[in-house]
């Protein structure tokens, strides 16, 4: 059977139809049984829902075992690709984030918001801005076929730094000087995202190794990849469906938040994926790089806006609108990394 016509290949191929039908699905049910979508919401610690957790787990997991622990040492001697990632996060993005949402809030729709309002939703989208992705990425990775020892670096490097720039960062372009981090958010998410997995994939793989038989890590990993598209899905229509009574009474709202978004995520994009690009970073390191950059923190940037402006505030709102216009965001740049990746190294 080639690959065009496993079920992995169906499913890759049309990954972009199968999102739309579980964003459809979702928001449906989401209508249909409310009352099932808010169980699932009470299951949560620390502002990070456990039955989201077990989805983005099985997303990760295929990737942790494709990490090599042996070749970690090398990633040092190829540092164009953090530069990239790290600059992008913390130079750029959360700046960018700040200058849009102050253009399209306090001038462009001025007019079609109350001033409280507006002030609570740029606000969200700072948050937003200045929470770099930690677990997603890995899917992104893996679906532009990325390396995944280097991005295991990119994603653990840009956690340490966001531990001691999370709240400043956030504190200067807020205005707000007490900045609360939600340490329990943080280490949560850290811990389930990427030591679990990684743990997981490691005695994995060391298991796989013992039999002497290389080609069986290469085996296995096909046999569980479909996993993490599943996972993926069965995540879309988990957020939307928690989401859906908000699309449906605030579309306009929704609508004018994810405008500055788009441009914020296909901007910084299109920096970093540029860079790379001129700087002759090699695709499986430069589409990575690019789409760490463009991804959020999302369970982060929804905990601090709750914390500071209230859970039916503008700013969380927005945080929310983030996680609902990142997954076919980051698809459609996957899809566009795969079609460009020959004009790479």
């Amino acid at each position: 059977m080639s690959a065009k016509t496993t079920p992995m290949g169906i499913f890759e191929r049309y990954l972009s139809l199968w999102v739309a039908l579980c964003i459809a699905a979702g928001v449906g049910l989401g209508l249909l049984i409310p009352s099932a979508f808010q169980t699932i919401a009470s299951l949560e610690y620390a502002s990070v829902n456990l039955v989201v957790a077990v989805f983005i787990w099985v997303m990760i997991y295929p990737m942790m075992v494709n990490v090599d622990f042996a070749s970690l040492k090398d990633i040092r001697k190829k540092p164009k690709g953090l530069c990239i990632t790290l600059v992008v996060n913390w130079l750029i993005k959360p700046f960018t984030m700040a200058a849009l949402g102050i253009l399209f809030f306090q001038y462009l729709f001025s007019g079609l918001v109350e001033p409280q309002d507006a002030k609570e939703y740029i606000a969200g989208m700072i948050l937003l801005g200045v929470a770099p992705c930690t677990a997603m990425v890995f899917v992104w990775s893996q679906l532009v076929k990325g390396d995944s020892n280097y991005t295991l670096v990119q994603v653990s490097v840009n956690d340490i730094i966001m531990v001691f720039a999370f709240a400043p960062i956030a504190a200067l372009l807020l205005g707000v000087t007490d900045i609360i981090v939600p340490w329990e958010t943080l280490l949560l998410s850290v811990v389930l995202y990427v030591l679990f997995p990684l743990a997981a994939g490691y005695f994995t793989r060391k298991i796989l190794e013992s039999s002497g038989d290389q080609e069986r890590i290469a085996k296995f990993t096909v046999q569980i990849k479909p996993f993490s598209i599943m996972g993926l899905l069965a995540t879309v229509v988990l957020l939307f469906g928690l989401q859906a009574q908000t699309i449906i009474d605030k579309p306009l709202v929704i609508a004018l938040i994810a405008m500055p978004l788009l441009i914020q995520s296909y901007g910084i994009f299109a920096v970093a994926y540029g860079w790379a690009y001129l700087w002759r970073v090699p695709f499986s390191t430069a589409a990575p790089a690019a789409l760490i950059g463009t991804s959020n923190f999302f369970e982060l940037a929804v905990a601090v806006a709750i914390s500071l402006f209230g859970l039916h505030s503008g700013a969380a709102l927005a945080t929310v609108v983030g996680v609902l216009v990142e997954v076919p965001v980051m698809l459609s740049l996957v899809a566009f990394a795969n079609r460009t990746r020959n004009h790479f190294l």
